[in-house]
Parts: structure tokens; sequence; C-alpha cells
């Protein structure tokens, strides 16, 4: 039998080649089973190459079951080998996904996340970015380059679940100095970014059907993570005090909060309505995840103390990123777990990934112990304020009364929330098509239909482009 193997002096090492040829032909039926194959002298003779190479590749096929040899008699295809279908005549598998894969499929392939241009306009209030152009990234890569060169080789092997020891004191002393978080570092855990946090919160706090109390509009990672586990959502709106403890439910096993800066509105959650919150919690047995989205920006008055320091019955799950504070890429976020859960959250993160990569987490520790981390973000503080100023006073000048602002007083966006009838869809495509990138609140409401809103970021752009954009969006809006 003349058997057609195409050969390519770039097709890598020849016995690779005809080993692949060989196999092709027994899944599509040339070689059916029981069928006899060449000998490796005659096949060498058809393709012009050497036996050796042709004995290399029937050995690979017989080491992996493709064919059998019969002493004296060659090499065939076992009885039992049925041949696959031709390459594209096979239907796809229908393959049963679980109940979170189903779930994910659909998100992803919906416009459940708010997409930003492919893009980006000449004027970008793009927001929720850490603001890299101050970063002081000469000192990150000295501590980097210094953390690479003299960690011991066994501190290179896997590490604890909850994270470098260094790491999780820095963090413990950074947010008991600046959070009034009530901790010691045994509570911490590093993770990879806040999204993997409000992950392991759901895996271990929630069981389908679990009713979840959440501010109304909120951040769509969690709301979309919470519903993958099964939660039912109870939205809960949101006004310019943030939540409203008087409107929780009392089914609600799990209550998800912003308290420093809302997002996305920027309201802020006064002493009052913490401690309603705490109060609720204590009467229905409920917990309380805090995300502390842009506590760390704060530019009237004194940030209050947060939910998880005045809790005194371990209520409360705090949450909080570097990626908003360092850079977006740097994915290591932290948990602050009451001991009575601690065992259950290093157990599933330990499930999860094992643990989050040890030589980032060494240099973030050093950073932030050397003061660095504490230097760069007071310049982030003065820039991202000034930048601000500049913002509200090209809003006041170009926009005035036409809308109302909310979320100035923390963070590093604002909204506008315009007072014409003029749907928010056509406010956003008609400054895209000025040059100016706002974007849509309306993708944060769990409940229909929703108020027009525009967030603007500031972080990243210089104060001509800001007082340009807010000036094109006057004529817009």
């Amino acid at each position: 039998m003349q058997l057609l193997i195409p050969l390519s002096p770039q097709g890598g090492p020849l016995n690779r080649q005809v080993y692949a040829g060989l196999r092709q032909a027994i899944l599509d039926g040339t070689f059916g089973a029981g069928a006899r194959l060449p000998s490796t002298r005659d096949l060498a003779e058809q393709l012009r190459i050497s036996r050796t190479v042709v004995v290399l590749a029937y050995e690979q096929l017989l080491a992996e079951g493709y064919v059998v040899g019969r002493g004296g008699s060659g090499t065939y295809v076992p009885e039992g080998l049925a041949a696959a279908r031709p390459a594209g005549n096979d239907p796809p598998a229908d393959i049963r996904l679980s109940r979170f894969g189903a779930y994910a499929a659909q998100t992803g392939s919906s416009a459940a996340f708010p997409q930003r241009p492919a893009s980006p306009p000449r004027f970008d209030f793009a927001y929720g970015r850490s603001d890299v152009d101050c970063f002081p990234f000469e000192q990150w890569r000295r501590i980097l380059q210094r953390r690479a060169r003299r960690t011991p080789i066994r501190e290179l092997d896997y590490g604890p679940a909850t994270g470098s020891e260094a790491l999780r004191a820095a963090i413990c002393e950074h947010l008991k100095r600046s959070r009034a978080v009530a901790c010691d570092p045994s509570q911490v855990i590093v993770v990879n970014g806040s999204q993997q946090a409000l992950d392991l919160v759901a895996r271990v706090l929630i069981e389908p059907g679990d009713a979840i109390a959440i501010e109304d509009p909120s951040y769509q990672g969690a709301k979309e993570v919470l519903r993958a586990a099964g939660a039912r959502l109870q939205p809960v709106a949101v006004d310019r005090d943030g939540l409203d403890p008087a409107r929780l439910s009392d089914d609600a096993r799990m209550a998800f909060v912003t308290p420093s800066h809302q997002f996305p509105t920027g309201a802020i959650l006064p002493l009052a309505r913490r401690q309603a919150l705490l109060q609720w919690a204590r009467r229905r047995n409920a917990v309380i995840v805090e995300d502390d989205y842009d506590g760390e920006f704060r530019y009237q008055g004194k940030p209050l103390e947060s939910l998880q320091g005045l809790d005194t019955e371990g209520r409360v799950v705090y949450v909080g990123t570097f990626s908003r504070t360092v850079f977006s890429s740097l994915r290591i976020g932290y948990l602050v777990v009451p001991a009575s859960l601690l065992a259950a959250f290093t157990a599933a993160k330990w499930l999860c990934d094992r643990h989050t990569a040890t030589l980032e987490q060494e240099t973030l520790a050093e950073f932030i112990a050397s003061g660095m981390y504490e230097r760069h973000l007071r310049r982030v503080r003065r820039r991202n304020e000034a930048a601000r100023d500049v913002l509200l006073g090209a809003v006041k000048k170009h926009l005035g009364d036409r809308v109302e602002v909310t979320g100035e007083g923390a963070g590093a966006h604002i909204v506008l929330w315009p007072r014409g009838d003029m749907a928010e869809d056509a406010i956003v495509a008609a400054a895209l098509d000025r040059g100016v990138g706002v974007y849509g609140i309306g993708g944060y409401y769990l409940r229909r239909p929703s108020p027009a809103g525009l967030l603007l970021g500031y972080s990243r752009m210089r104060e001509a482009e800001i007082r340009e954009g807010v000036k094109r969006l006057g004529a817009v809006i």
C-alpha cells in the first residue's frame, strides 16, 4: 500500500512527522481496526528516509497504543481501536455545564459588564484606574530586583495560603493606622485582587437561594459573583448618604456595602447609618461585607471609622485591594476576616490557587514598611484633589444647574445627574462624537428604569484636558 505522508524540512524532527502522519491515517480510518501497517523497511523506501526514523515513529505509536506488534508477522492496528471521524465532520460535543459554568457563559456573552471604547477618545474621563504617572516605578523595581536576588531558595517554594507574614503584618499596621480596622496579622488573608476576595466570600458564606442585600446601584463584579453562587439579590436603593439600613429586609443573610465611597454614586455612609447597619446584622444574625472601595482617597473632613472597626461581634468581613493605589495589574488584595471564619477562608484560598505570588508579596511588604507607600498615597491624594477641583470648576462653568453632582468628597470620579430628559445612552454617544469619553451609570442598577447618570473619572487627566472635555460635554447636555 502506497502511503503519502508529507514531510517538510520546517516540520520538525522527521520521526515526529512520520508518527503524526501514521497516527492520522489510523484515526481517519485509512488503516482500520486489524489492518497491517507497512513494514518499517518498505515505508522507509517509500518516503526515501532512513529506516531508523520510521522505527522511532513505530515505537512511539506502539507506546501510545495505536498499534500492536505481532512477533514475526508485522505491526497492526488493534481490533478495539475505533477510527475517529474525519476532521471537520464532527458535531460539537454537547458537554453539560455546571450551574456556575452556565451562568458564567451567559454573563460573559452578554452586556453584563460596562464596556469602554476600543480606542480611547481624546478626552477620556475613564474611572476605576490607578494613577500610574506618579507611581515610583524605579523604587519598586529596585525592591523587586533586590528581593529576587536575596530571597532564599526555600522561600520560593509554596508559601502559606494566607500570604506572606511580612505583607500581612504591613497591611495590618497600615489598616489600623489609616482605616481604624481592628485586627492582627493572623486575620489578614492575601488574595489576587478584590475580585477573588468576593469570590471567596461567596464560596464560604453563601448557599444557593440565600437572600443577599446589595446597594443599588452597585459594583457589577460583586453582583455577578453573588449571582453565580446562586444568591437572591435584594437591591437596596442608595441616596446621597448611601445605603439606608431601614430598607433592609428581615430575611437577608448578608449585606454587601461600600461605605467609604459608594460605588458608583460616591456617597459616604454616615456614622449613624453604620451603627444602624451593625445593629441590623446583630438582630438578623447576618454578615456584612465591607468593600473599602477608594477608602484611601477622601478630601473633605476626617475619614470615618470602618464598619469593621466599629464591629464588636465579628460580623464584618473587610475587603481591600492595592489595584487602585499601586497599579491595576498588581493583582494583590486582602481580606480581614473574623477569627471564627479564618479556618474556612484559609482552606478556601488554598483550594482555589494555593497562594498569591510570593515575590510580588514580599516586594509590596517592603514598599509599605519603608514608608514609600504612604508617601505615594499622599502624592496621589494631592494630584487627585487638584484634578477634582478643576473638574468641579469646569462643570460649574459649562454645565451649571443643568446637572447635579455627587461623589465629589472622595475617590477619583464624580457622577453627573442631568436634569433634562435626554437619555443616558444618547448623551454618551453624542459626547463620544465630540471626542469625549463619559460613562453611563445605568448598567450598575438592578432595578429598572434607572435614572440617567454619567461617571467622570479624573485621576489620569491633565487639567487642560479636563477643561476642554467638560466644555465639549456642555455642548451636549
